[in-house]
């Protein structure tokens, strides 16, 4: 089939034939044997260099939507990270996104949207870093838009873009500053069939009629190579019915467009055999010779009229292999005196030529010879080495290897080298050393002789290649000059003389610390003396701590060496000394130094179990200084008076522990001391904070009984606590009020009662250290209960009146005691006026018969000092004035007869007797609370 048709689009790529070999065995004929073989063989003939880019390592490719490099600022561009080849897509598990060379992201899929101008690559855990792609977010009018990346036979679209403010009438398109396209339609140009051609600067400027101009980025469009030329190879492929020959033609597209499908069409001589998306062609081998074979070529072509590109012609030709080759010495003979010419010829019988012929002894190449014509190679040589000959012949179809011949070359002895070999560099009384005396040339047997200044020491025959050794132990005597011989029968030759030289070795050194006082103390100065009796000079000194070299002297004559050292904590330890004259170093014994360190200022800590410090707590006291030599002393102070003492053996700090009581608040310190001077630590201070005590609720009520109406005072009181206290007041549980004591003392509610108002009353004061709650105070008013039966307030009040007769004999001895002792007298004049009410009753915890009392007035007749109360019997038959004078009986307050309260005493009722009377001395601090 004639391809005349098909050629047009490669053309321009022709090129010279080249010849493509093809080896096959075959069945041949020999003129002088009965009947031969010739192996004809198939090899791979690359007979053209791919101008592509090879794919050693796949990379990542990045495509971009929008397709375009230049976008205006505000807009968005989604990056595409596509694998190719290599990695399968399950197994990536993220891909790494880099923004002018530094690590911008890593996201789970291949995509990222970025909005930045720059260079970016992209990158997955198995693979390298992408080609860059570089993107521009504009802020002009006007912008100029291309893809990233343009191919020979592309369609590129060029886009003139102006922002979505201006609209234009005109645009127009430049290529290397000519015009090249005017629109005034569409902003869009269009490249068909892009090629080298088109590279260039490329911008586009815009015209609004009656307003103004504008022009755009330029942009540099490079088109790439799609696909290098081809390269038509062929290699041998079984079949069924023998064997065929497979051409293949080779080339590869780039990762960007590895989606672009081929067309490959082959040819022989100017006949098209195939064409398709088929890469390869198979023929059957030749089986004759032929005078003028065959061209062979191939095209790749993108599509069906897109770039199209041509191999190389080439030949398939028979050759035949080279025979084994025959290798021939002359003159014949196993032996051949050093010196003379020897000539080795090499033959094959036969194989295609040319043939390349090497000599070989021993496996090393002596001789390459040019390629050649002919069936024979000869070389002469100078008969010096014995040993195995080869030569080999190839003519490119494997190379063919001779039998060896052995060639044996006498040889008179060269002149021996004497080489002493020492255990060290010098040599030292005791040491064996060795005397190796050696010929490098010379056929053995070889008799070698050692002497000493001349006289004779000993000797050994050689029958190989190779020296002869002698080994002498050393004493002093054998210091001088040393000679040995070499002799094959040939002539004896005598080595030059070697100088022996014996040295002695640096004996064991002494070291010895110099100290200025009896005990090294930190920033001292202290000499390290290091010295060896014995030694050949010169001899280097090394000082070490701990095996860590502190510093060196050489010494050139006898006499030791010194090193001075400043004292710090770290210095303690074991020092040594070496003393090395290069035949050994040796070490000296250990010596330890202990250097003692001051104590410095020490830190105290008061570590208390929680924020603050609680009456009752147990604190640590801790004191540690963290720099002094063991043991330390430390001694804890409170307000400079001694606490406690305590030594740490072993360096570290100490503590002590105190059960904290109000007392212990102040200021603490602790001091170290390691008989090197005392140091003191910082002031700490310590404040103890005692807990809210029990608190004590007392009930004022402004008349005898509490009546609905009446303002009742709420008094609520913790003896002990540190403040602020926050006192609660409670009413059967439910909450009434709160108010804090910020300077510590009790806290008072002030209550409008109501008929709701009866039960039980308490209160709670907590300072932060946990809430304590009163005993519970019953509240009763009058009106609300009828009256008690006569029995029933017999019995109540029989058993109210013994109890309150103990209690005012107590009350009286309480109060007169202190007045006659010279106490303070029961009228305080500190009271406030609210405090000695005469009207004002008292309420303390009480038990639960509260209600079955009878109600209180109080007289005080000597200016506060005595209360007497009565309790009078009144007959069933009386009424009494009001209901709430009087339930199982009335209490009868007498007035002092002087003053404003005299008017106030109340008359008996009539028919009434005294059942009870009591004396009591007014003493407010033993029951009244004060106010807050």
């Amino acid at each position: 089939m004639s391809s005349s048709g098909l050629l047009w689009s490669c053309a321009s790529q022709e090129s010279k034939p080249a010849l493509l070999l093809l080896r096959r065995a075959l069945v041949w004929p020999h003129p002088r044997a009965g009947q031969a073989f010739m192996l004809l063989w198939v090899s791979v003939l690359v007979l053209a260099p791919v101008s592509g880019k090879s794919e050693a390592v796949a990379k990542p490719v990045i495509s971009l939507h929008p397709p375009w490099t230049v976008v205006f600022t505000g807009e968005t561009v989604t990056l595409t990270c596509h694998v190719l080849h290599l990695h399968a897509p399950q197994k990536i598990k993220r891909f790494l996104w880099y923004l002018e060379g530094r690590m911008l992201r890593e996201t789970p899929g291949n995509t990222l949207e970025v909005r930045d101008s720059g260079q970016y690559r992209c990158q997955t855990q198995d693979s390298l870093p992408s080609d860059h792609v570089s993107l521009t977010f504009s802020s002009a009018n006007l912008i100029l838009q291309a893809p990233p990346f343009v191919f020979e036979g592309d369609s590129v679209v060029l886009r003139c873009r102006a922002n979505a403010e201006i609209t234009l009438d005109t645009t127009t398109l430049h290529r290397r500053g000519e015009v090249l396209s005017v629109s005034d339609e569409s902003s869009d140009f269009r490249i068909e069939q892009a090629s080298l051609k088109d590279n260039g600067d490329y911008r586009c400027s815009g015209f609004k009629n009656g307003c103004c101009s504008y022009s755009s980025n330029t942009i540099n469009i490079e088109v790439q190579e799609l696909f290098p030329r081809p390269v038509l190879t062929a290699s041998l492929s079984p079949t069924v019915s023998g064997k065929s020959v497979t051409l293949t033609c080779k080339t590869q597209l780039p990762p960007l467009r590895s989606d672009v499908k081929l067309w490959f069409r082959f040819f022989k001589d100017d006949d098209m055999l195939q064409l398709g998306s088929e890469s390869f062609l198979k023929i059957p081998t030749l089986t004759t010779r032929s005078r003028d074979p065959p061209y062979y070529w191939c095209e790749a072509q993108r599509g069906s009229s897109g770039v199209c590109k041509q191999s190389q012609k080439s030949q398939l030709r028979v050759q035949i292999p080279v025979s084994r080759p025959v290798l021939t010495l002359s003159p014949h003979g196993a032996s051949v005196p050093e010196g003379h010419t020897v000539t080795l010829t090499c033959k094959a019988e036969s194989g295609s030529f040319p043939i390349l012929y090497q000599f070989l002894r021993e496996e090393v190449v002596i001789q390459k010879m040019e390629p050649t014509q002919g069936m024979k190679s000869v070389m002469s040589l100078r008969a010096e080495h014995s040993g195995n000959y080869y030569c080999t012949a190839d003519n490119g179809l494997g190379a063919q290897r001779s039998l060896p011949v052995y060639l044996t070359v006498t040889v008179p002895v060269s002149r021996p080298i004497l080489t002493i070999r020492r255990p060290r560099s010098q040599v030292v009384e005791g040491d064996v050393v060795e005397l190796y005396c050696g010929a490098w040339k010379g056929s053995p047997p070889i008799l070698y002789r050692f002497y000493h200044e001349d006289n004779a020491l000993g000797s050994s025959r050689v029958y190989s290649r190779g020296g002869a050794s002698f080994k002498l132990p050393l004493s002093a005597e054998h210091s001088g000059k040393y000679a040995c011989e070499a002799d094959n029968g040939l002539g004896a030759w005598r080595s030059e003389t070697v100088s022996l030289d014996i040295k002695v070795p640096a004996s064991r050194p002494v070291l010895t610390v110099r100290t200025p006082r009896a005990q090294a103390v930190e920033g001292d100065v202290v000499e390290l003396r290091c010295e060896a009796q014995r030694g050949s000079p010169p001899i280097l000194y090394q000082f070490y701590r701990e095996d860590n070299a502190l510093g060196s002297s050489r010494v050139h004559s006898r006499g030791g060496a010194s090193f001075k050292l400043p004292l710090s904590a770290e210095h303690s330890g074991n020092y040594s000394c070496e003393a090395d004259n290069g035949l050994g170093a040796r070490r000296s014994e250990t010596v330890s130094l202990n250097v003692t360190v001051p104590a410095s200022r020490p830190v105290l800590t008061v570590r208390t179990p929680r924020a603050q410090a609680v009456e009752g707590d147990v604190v640590e006291l801790r004191c540690e200084a963290q720099r002094g030599s063991p043991p330390i002393l430390y001694q804890f102070y409170r307000e400079d008076v001694p606490l406690e003492s305590s030594s740490a053996p072993s360096g570290g700090g100490t503590s002590f522990y105190l059960s904290l009581t109000t007392e212990h608040s102040g200021n603490y310190s602790c001091e170290a001391d390691n008989g090197l001077g005392a140091q003191r630590s910082e002031v700490v201070p310590l404040s103890v904070i005692v807990p809210a005590s029990h608190p004590t609720l007392t009930l004022r009520a402004p008349g005898a009984q509490a009546k609905v109406g009446d303002m009742v005072e709420l008094r609520c009181e913790a003896q002990r606590g540190s403040p602020p206290i926050w006192y609660r007041f409670y009413h059967e549980d439910v909450p009434l009020g709160n108010s804090s004591a910020p300077s510590g003392g009790g806290a008072s509610l002030n209550l409008s009662l109501t008929a709701e108002h009866s039960g039980n009353y308490s209160c709670e004061a907590d300072n932060g250290l946990g809430a304590r709650r009163s005993e519970a105070v019953p509240l009763s008013m009058s009106g609300l209960t009828g009256s008690r039966s006569g029995p029933i307030a017999t019995g109540v009040t029989g058993g109210l009146f013994s109890t309150l007769g103990f209690g005012v004999v107590a009350l009286l001895l309480y109060c007169r005691l202190p007045r006659k002792a010279g106490g303070r007298p029961t009228s305080d004049p500190s009271r406030s006026p609210a405090d000695s009410d005469v009207r004002e009753p008292v309420y303390h915890n009480a038990p639960a018969w509260l209600d079955l009392q009878p109600v209180y007035s109080n007289v005080n007749p000597k200016g506060g000092e005595v209360v007497y109360s009565e309790v009078r019997r009144i007959p069933q038959g009386s009424k009494p004035a009001a209901n709430s004078d009087s339930v199982l009986g009335l209490l009868r307050t007498h007035l002092p007869s002087h003053g404003q309260a005299a008017s106030h005493r109340p008359s008996d009722p009539p028919g009434s007797s005294v059942i009870y009377s009591q004396v009591k001395v007014a003493c407010p601090s033993a029951y009244v609370a004060p106010q807050s």
